[in-house]
């Protein structure tokens, strides 16, 4: 399979401390990864530094190539990536009605203005996506009219309208219920479908499909383990990791943890 994403020694540096500190993760067409660790372990800093919205320090080692090419302008770049994340939704949450925000992938803006173009094709392009999230009777709704997970299924159009490679979903099922979360869920299985690429940072182990077959581990802005899920998901090591007692379920391809 072709690499899409290689990094190498990371270093992440903000007021004198290492956010990330030596960090190398390779993830190829169709490696679906999902990226867990307690907070401030680094998750949404490396999914930062993926999508070049943060910058490593320049050390000899530092390499990032991203679908092949190490220097990107950003707005192109934004054509292979899908961002979703809960500061997005934050963001959006505005008098912008639910297919400005969609059609705004197309630009990598946030809602639309005068300067942008819109156009016939991308509006049916608008309509295929929310059809296919069932969010199409959300059209004409304002995103601060939404609900939480209302809100997160137009922010997965809008982050799938352009038909990228690579979702970077970053803490994207947050403060989601139950309900809003299975269906979540079901947009994650759909993205399987549709021959995107998954990187996915999460607290919560039941938004891991059973597609997302990778699993890296994070701690103190490191990654201290990076393999098949099933070898991941053991107590022992994830007790080490979070410093807290932790017992895992698995039941119909989903894990849950409690402690």
């Amino acid at each position: 399979m072709r690499t899409l994403i290689e990094l190498r020694h990371a270093t992440v540096q903000r007021l004198g401390q290492r956010i990330l500190n030596d960090v190398s993760l390779t993830v190829k067409r169709n490696e679906h990864v999902a990226i867990i660790g307690p907070n401030g372990a680094g998750k949404s800093t490396l999914v930062q530094t993926l999508s070049m919205e943060v910058h490593p320090l320049h050390t000899p080692d530092f390499k990032r190539i991203l679908f092949g090419k190490s220097r990107w302008q950003i707005l192109e770049l934004r054509k292979h990536l899908g961002i979703v994340s809960a500061s997005l939704q934050h963001i959006c949450t505005s008098t912008y009605k639910a297919w400005e925000i969609v059609v705004s992938g197309f630009f990598s803006s946030i809602g639309l203005d005068f300067h942008h173009l819109v156009e016939e094709s991308h509006l049916k392009r608008a309509k295929e996506v929310m059809n296919t999230y069932g969010i199409l009777p959300l059209w004409e709704k304002q995103m601060n009219r939404l609900s939480s997970g209302e809100a997160r299924r137009v922010l997965l159009a809008r982050a799938a309208v352009h038909e990228p490679e690579v979702m970077l979903l970053d803490e994207a099922g947050a403060s989601l219920d139950f309900p809003s979360r299975h269906t979540y869920r079901k947009s994650l299985e759909q993205l399987d479908r549709e021959g995107k690429t998954i990187i996915l940072a999460t607290h919560e182990l039941s938004e891991i499909i059973p597609a997302i077959g990778r699993v890296v581990v994070m701690k103190n802005g490191a990654i201290v383990a990076d393999g098949p899920k099933e070898e991941i998901f053991n107590e022992a090591l994830l007790r080490e990791v979070y410093e807290a007692p932790i017992y895992l379920d698995y039941r119909d391809g989903l894990y849950s943890v409690w402690s």
